[in-house]
């Protein structure tokens, strides 16, 4: 496995929509192993394929620590409820902003073995795979996002507000 480079916001890559993946290989299995460990080494609890230059409509998500998904070819089939909260993003870095997304979402996804799954997510969980799978159509959380500021100030302002 190996750490990949994230692309940032401002690569054109992160803009377009994603191709199909089809058959899981072990070219597609090697490639979402490291997604996985760029991932971790970033701190992040989810990364997409064009976040790694990787074109394909996959990713990888882990809402907490040792629960993982790798979800290629998704497709959210059904999707409820509202939940506001703050994002951030690996490809945005330093950034964060407050961002509506459905509270319930069901998706189909292969998995890592190439089987096709079902899975339903709610709360958290369900946020961190609506932010992934907009990746796959280059979609930022900036493009949905109100109140984008800087992380390190949000951070700073709290700490403040402690003392």
């Amino acid at each position: 496995m190996a750490i990949r480079n994230v692309v940032v916001e401002g690569d054109e890559i992160l803009r377009k929509k994603c191709r199909e993946v089809g058959p899981v290989t072990d070219r597609i299995r090697l490639t979402l192993e490291d997604m996985l460990e760029t991932m971790r080494e970033a701190h992040g609890v989810g990364i997409a394929g064009p976040q790694v230059g990787v074109m394909r409509r996959m990713f990888v998500a882990e809402p907490e620590p040792g629960r993982v998904y790798y979800m290629i070819d998704p497709v959210i089939l059904e999707q409820s409820g509202s939940q506001t909260d703050d994002e951030g993003c690996l490809s945005v870095p330093g950034m964060i902003g407050t961002v509506e997304r459905p509270d319930y979402i069901k998706i189909e996804a292969t998995d890592i073995e190439g089987n096709r799954q079902v899975y339903e997510f709610r709360d958290f969980d369900a946020r961190v795979m609506c932010h992934e799978s907009d990746h796959l159509d280059g979609v930022l959380f900036t493009d949905k996002a109100t109140n984008i500021r800087d992380a390190a100030e949000e951070y700073y302002d709290d700490y403040e507000d402690e003392e």
